[in-house]
Parts: structure tokens; C-alpha cells; sequence
């Protein structure tokens, strides 16, 4: 094998390896730590571009079910050309692939000057005389890992995921690689992989698009994101004493999809993000890819740059929202500091039928509204607020009209795609687009709503019907949502746009491009809402995290502080039953959204480090958190809660170098206090399921 070219982006080097037959390998890996020369390691090359054709040859040795990695079709790709170019600020490796029936696959890498990350896209074009079949197409493939170990590295690789679940996103998943079974076999003759991912319209409802692998021995990282709406795969691969890593669209074993290509035609995988990392923590890498969407959240509306607090009546009227019972909302928080006023699901529900088998038509309900939703927007005008509402444009109820224009739905084997509570339009077709033109565009503009939260509550599952494939049906009517998204935007200049669905189930880079901010969890009033936000940072901006905090009457202060303190780790959102809060109450929690401005643009800008063990029971936590987020003008701020069980008599934090040490401020529900002392904080807490926040200054 020989080394072709290595590029110098930034502080990371993408190394383009070839072997004798011409294949391409990418190495990535930071600058500051250079490969070895000379690595004894049993290794062959693997390639930057993993492809599968129907009725190619697909690897042997029991890779069949478990992986399409390392077929015909990828083997006969061979090197034709790399250049690099540049667009300003921007850098490009293209790396031409081709194979002997004139079909291409263009493989680029981009960086952009100042950024900690690279975005990698694949691009296959069928240049043949005849129509191809894909049945896997590869986003990104990285191979060498570790460069800087020798053998088959055992028992010094750690492969790091984020698991997801309704209500209980984010948490993190540590492996060895012994502990996934990816040990070399002893001939190095049998295939080892793993293969996750996530099928359906829900991209983030078993893992995040999520992976980090880790060289504990020389304290570097490989990670990677992928910006992918609909079903979605990521493998850990190895044959030898090499490790492979890769992601795209789920293939055909694994998502149902295939691509037929006629000749000319083309085919873009989806967008992976990229990174590499010289450090000992797992924040630090994360940190890194999570930077990916800052241009798109710094390109939101104005009026999201200052991260405004927002009501939403939700989780006060569940699903029942009328003019009168917002009329008295509005009078319980005029003039408190709300910038934004959400009318969420039931608007439009008819009278006895729940709000979540009635959407799909839009139009708004005469008993809640009698006097016509725009009285109720206006009302929330005059009370300071921005107007919002909420749709699920996508899926329709059983109890709706829509449920039975069956023509325009999705289908499956012929028949409308149902659940036990919904069915989907189909997004491609030009009746549905002019349908939700009009009810979902036309009601944002009659009534001028600045912001729509978009909902969604079910799943395609493995796909729809499609001439190519299941998977290809449910690619493609995903491509059509995102392109609505686009449509809302461009039809209403400035409105704010909340991704929502069942929560957290759409936490991925695409959908977080497309909107200003998402709705972190349907953990509304739990007590394990820290811990799911804390374990967000990991993936998502925390100034994209939209954060419950549900307010009850019978709430003790100390409750209300805790419920108030979990909104610091991302947007503050207000519900619950403010209408019926005496003065002490509202104390807490004015207290808490003046701290949340204070800290504000640490939210916005800056680093979270997870200081505390990761907490074994989120249903039923005990024990303690502790969160420090560093900003890049200086400040930080640290967020301590304790749960259920024991806690130790002090906690203590090594804070990250650099952090301030001068406490300036500190909310709880009671007088609190913190020490700060050679680079600790110290804590001791006196009682369970309490939060306290410390806002630190330099002096």
C-alpha cells in the first residue's frame, strides 16, 4: 500500500491511501498527532466508497445478512482522477471512482476555513449503456482506525452511540470493541460487523445518527453524523486487524431500498459530517460535530438570536386549547417576560373527538374559537407575544375527512398505509401539496402566526409503496416534507419553525437545519428532564433544545425551581397551570428566567463537559448530575441536581481549564452555598430532587 495524498484541513489531515489495484482509502485524523511511518498491522485497504449492484457479487465469509460492505461492485471501483479545489473560504477533494462499465462514484470532501469538521457527500452516476440497481450506497467510509496502534488493537477501542427512545433520548452507549464481538477472528478470514441504525420516517427513535469511536490508548477520536431524515444505517467493520467505519441510507438487507439508475442518471447519498479529535474527552468530540449547525441556528430569524422565552399552553389545556382558557392564560403572564405564546394540538378538533385522531383537516373549531381564531391571535398580540401554532402537516387522523382521501395517501401493498391512529399523505403528490398550501400556508398567513411547531406522531416504518423500493418510496416522500419545510419559509418571511416529533424522534442534522429549534423530549413533567437534556448536548445545538418546564399548582418551590433550572440546558419553555400560581411561586420562577438571560448567550455559544457518572436508571434516578457549559465570552455556568437514593456529603468538580472562578450568582429555590477554589466547585447538597445553578464570572 501507498500513501497517495494528504490534505491539511484545518487541525485535521484527510490521508488518501491506494493499494495495487488502484482502490482508495480515507484515513482522517488530527494534525497534531502524526501517523507512524511504518505500523506493523495485518491490513488490507478498504475503500472511501462502499457500493452494492444487484446481481454483483456480494463478500463471502458470512458477511451475507450482516453487512453488503466489500462487494464486486465496490471492488471494481478504482481510482480515475482527485483534484482540489477551492471557493473562497471553501475546500474541496474530489475523489473520482470508476469501474469498467463506465459507471462513477464522485466522493467529496468539504471544509470550510475556521471549521472543526468536514462534510463528506457520495455521488453515483450511472455512465453505462444500461440501467443499474443500487442496493447500498455508502455516505462516508473511514478505514485505518487506529493508525496508531499495532495488530488488531486490542482491548483499546471503545465505540461510542447515543440510544433513543420515547421520552428517554440521548443516552449514551459505551462498547468495547471486544464487547460488540468485533474481534478478529483467528484466521482474520470472517467477517465482523455491526450494523444500527434507525428505519422509518422517525430517524431518531432507537439511535441517533450518531457514532464515536475512541483510541484509549492515545486518547483520539473518529466521529460522525449523518444528516439523513428517513431510515438511515452506521457499521463498525473489520476483516482484519484493521476498523472500518461507514454510514449512509439503510440498504436494502437492512432499510428495503434500492435505486435503479437508467443510463445519465444519478444518485446523491446523504450528507455525513465528519471529525477527529486529539483528547481525552468524549464532550470534546462531540462539541465538534454539534458545531455543524451553527451557521444554519445563526441564520434563524432575528428574533430567535436572543433565545426568547416561550409559553406553551400544552400541558395546560392538553389538547383542548379555546379562546377563553387562553384569554385567562394571557392575563396570568402579560408582562413577564414571554416572547412567544404556542397554541398547540385541538384547535381544530371537533366537539367529543380527541385532538389526536381528528388532524389533517384545519379548520378551526367554532365552539373553542367562537368568535374566529384571529380574535385569539390578536389577543396574544396585545398581551406582547408573538402568536404560534401547531400542525402535524404530514399525517392524518381516523376521525378526520382527510383519513379517507385515500387516493392521496401513502400506500403499502396496494392499500393506504394505516396505523392504530393515523395514515400519511402522500407528500409527492400535487393535490396534497396545494391541500396543505391551503391549510396549513393559507392559515399561517390569514392569521399572521410567526411561528409553527411542526408535529409529527407515528412512523412510515420500512417505507412505502415505489416502483424502485419501500425504502426508495419513504427516501423520497421525506426529500418532500423537508421541501415543504422550505416552501413555509419562503412563503412566510421570518416565521420560526419548531421540529417536533413525539418529541425528540427527529433530532437529526437535517430536520435541525431546517427549523430554529426542537422540542428535546415528550418528557413533559418528568423528573429524569435533566439528565435527557444534558445527554442532548451530545448531539444538538442546546440553543435548538427546547425544554419543558410544566408548572403545577400543588408544586412545591422547591419542584418549581428544579422544573425551571432543567430549562438552562437549552430554551426555556413555560407551561402548566399559571392561571393558579400565588406570588411565592411566581417568585421562583421569575428568578429563574432572569438567571436564564443572564446565561443566555452561554447557551448560544459554548462547550457543555458531563462532570458526573452517567446516571444507570433514567425512569428512576438517583444519585446526582453535575454539568458545567463554558461560553466563548468567558462566562460559564454549572447546573447540579440531585435525584432519588444517596448523594455524597459534597460534590466536587474539577471545572475545564480556562473556566471562570468567581461565583456571581446562584438560583435555587432556597439560599444556596458554592465554593469555588483551585479550579473546584463544591457543593454540599442537603436534600433530594433539588437543583441548583452557579453563574460564573472571571473577576
Amino acid at each position: 500500500m501507498e500513501r497517495r495524498k494528504e490534505y491539511r484541513f484545518g487541525d485535521m489531515v484527510l490521508c488518501y491511501e491506494t493499494d495495487e489495484q488502484r482502490h482508495v482509502g480515507l484515513i482522517l485524523y488530527p494534525a497534531s498527532v502524526p501517523v507512524p511511518e511504518h505500523l506493523e498491522k495485518k491490513a488490507a485497504l478498504d475503500p472511501l466508497v462502499q457500493v452494492k449492484l444487484t446481481r454483483d457479487m456480494y463478500k463471502g465469509c458470512y458477511a451475507p445478512g450482516n453487512t453488503l460492505r466489500g462487494s464486486e461492485s465496490t471492488m471494481n471501483l478504482t481510482l480515475k482522477e482527485q483534484t482540489l479545489r477551492s471557493e473562497g473560504a471553501k475546500h474541496f477533494v474530489e475523489t473520482v471512482l470508476e469501474d469498467a462499465r463506465g459507471c462513477q462514484a464522485i466522493h467529496t470532501a468539504s471544509w470550510e476555513e475556521g471549521d472543526r469538521f468536514i462534510r463528506v457527500n457520495c455521488t453515483y452516476e450511472n455512465k453505462s449503456d444500461h440501467s443499474v440497481t443500487l442496493e447500498l450506497l455508502s455516505s462516508f467510509s473511514l478505514t485505518g482506525i487506529s493508525p496508531y496502534l499495532p495488530g488488531d488493537c486490542s482491548g483499546d477501542i471503545t465505540v461510542h452511540r447515543l440510544q433513543s427512545r420515547w421520552s428517554q433520548e440521548g443516552r449514551l452507549l459505551s462498547q468495547t470493541m471486544e464487547e460488540l464481538q468485533l474481534e478478529t477472528s483467528w484466521n482474520m478470514d470472517s467477517v465482523r460487523c455491526e450494523r444500527f441504525g434507525q428505519i422509518g420516517s422517525m430517524p431518531v427513535d432507537h439511535y441517533f445518527p450518531f457514532l464515536a469511536v475512541e483510541d484509549t490508548k492515545n486518547h483520539v477520536f473518529w466521529g460522525a453524523q449523518l444528516s439523513c431524515p428517513a431510515s438511515w444505517q452506521m457499521e463498525i467493520y473489520r476483516f482484519d486487524e484493521n476498523i472500518a467505519v461507514s454510514g449512509g441510507i439503510a440498504d436494502r438487507e437492512f432499510g428495503h431500498w434500492m435505486k435503479t439508475l437508467l443510463p445519465g442518471e444519478s444518485f446523491s447519498a446523504p450528507m455525513a459530517i465528519l471529525t477527529t479529535a486529539h483528547t481525552e474527552l468524549l464532550d470534546d468530540l462531540c462539541q465538534r460535530l454539534v458545531e455543524a449547525g451553527e451557521k444554519a441556528a445563526d441564520a434563524a430569524p432575528e428574533c430567535e438570536q436572543s433565545l426568547p422565552v416561550m409559553f406553551n399552553e400544552y400541558c395546560t389545556t392538553w389538547g383542548c386549547p379555546s379562546h377563553e382558557n387562553i384569554s385567562r392564560i394571557l392575563d396570568a403572564i402579560r408582562g413577564k417576560g414571554f416572547e412567544y405564546f404556542v397554541i398547540d394540538c385541538g384547535w381544530y378538533k371537533a366537539d367529543g373527538v380527541p385532538w389526536d385522531i381528528s388532524m389533517g383537516d384545519y379548520i378551526p373549531s367554532k365552539t373553542l374559537f367562537p368568535e374566529g381564531l384571529g380574535k385569539t391571535t390578536a389577543a396574544i398580540r396585545e398581551a406582547g407575544m408573538k402568536p404560534g401554532i401547531w400542525f402535524e402537516i404530514e399525517n392524518v387522523g381516523h376521525a378526520s375527512e382527510a383519513f379517507h382521501q385515500t387516493e392521496h395517501l401513502l400506500k403499502r401493498d396496494g392499500a393506504p398505509l394505516t396505523t392504530s391512529r393515523r395514515r400519511f399523505w402522500d407528500m409527492s403528490d400535487p393535490w396534497v401539496k396545494d391541500y396543505l398550501r391551503e391549510r396549513v400556508i393559507g392559515t399561517l398567513k390569514k392569521y399572521d402566526f410567526e411561528y409553527m411547531k411542526v408535529d409529527y406522531n407515528d412512523t412510515i416504518g420500512i417505507g412505502c409503496d415505489h416502483g424502485d423500493s419501500l425504502g426508495e418510496g419513504l427516501r423520497q416522500n421525506m426529500e418532500e416534507t423537508m421541501a415543504f419545510f422550505e416552501e413555509v419559509k419562503r412563503e412566510v418571511p421570518g416565521i420560526i419553525l419548531e421540529n417536533c416529533a413525539s418529541g425528540g424522534h427527529r433530532l437529526e442534522p437535517g430536520f435541525l437545519a431546517a427549523t430554529a429549534m426542537s422540542s428535546f423530549s415528550d418528557a413533559h413533567e418528568c423528573v429524569e428532564i435533566p439528565i435527557i437534556a444534558a445527554n442532548l448536548h451530545r448531539a444538538l445545538l442546546p440553543r435548538q433544545s427546547q425544554i419543558w418546564a410544566v408548572i403545577r399548582e400543588s408544586d412545591s418551590l422547591k419542584r418549581i425551581a428544579y422544573s425551571v433550572a432543567n430549562t438552562f440546558l437549552g430554551r426555556m419553555c413555560i407551561s402548566g397551570d399559571v392561571a393558579d400560581l400565588n406570588e411565592e411561586q411566581w417568585e421562583v420562577i421569575g428568578r429563574g428566567m432572569a438567571f436564564y438571560r443572564k446565561i443566555a448567550p452561554i447557551i448560544k455559544h459554548g462547550q457543555t463537559y458531563h462532570l458526573s457518572p452517567q446516571i444507570a436508571h433514567i425512569r428512576h434516578p438517583e444519585g446526582w448530575q453535575g454539568v458545567v457549559r463554558v461560553g466563548q465570552n468567558g462566562d460559564a455556568y454549572a447546573l447540579l441536581h440531585t435525584f432519588g437514593g444517596n448523594y455524597p456529603q459534597e460534590i466536587e468538580l474539577a471545572l475545564p481549564e480556562g473556566a471562570p472562578q468567581h461565583v456571581a450568582d446562584i438560583y435555587s429555590d432556597t439560599p444556596e452555598t458554592v465554593l469555588v477554589k483551585d479550579g473546584k466547585l463544591y457543593y454540599r447538597p442537603q436534600e433530594n430532587w433539588k437543583a441548583v445553578a452557579v453563574y460564573l464570572q472571571k473577576k
